[in-house]
């Protein structure tokens, strides 16, 4: 907030340019200043690089879990312990 607030004009200009800003408040993402109509959303790297959130610690996997179908009248408990 406060480098938005001492240089505003540089920060609209660059906004007019195609970037989008993200504006931060106590290191909480609270706003995005961008080009008007411009609908993209920063992505997760943009949002590290800006200091508006922490890279996660550990990668997700990659591989995805396989879903069972399961009856309608299944119950939950003995299904996982099947599973476990």
């Amino acid at each position: 907030m406060r480098e938005l607030r001492a240089d505003l004009a540089a920060h609209v200009r660059r906004a007019a340019a195609g970037e989008s800003i993200v504006v931060t408040q106590s290191g909480r993402p609270v706003a995005v200043l961008g080009p008007v109509g411009g609908g993209r959303q920063p992505d997760l790297a943009e949002l590290i690089a800006h200091g508006a959130v922490v890279a996660p610690r550990v990668r997700p996997s990659t591989r995805a879990h396989e879903r069972e179908r399961l009856p309608v009248d299944a119950r939950s408990d003995v299904e996982l312990r099947k599973v476990r």
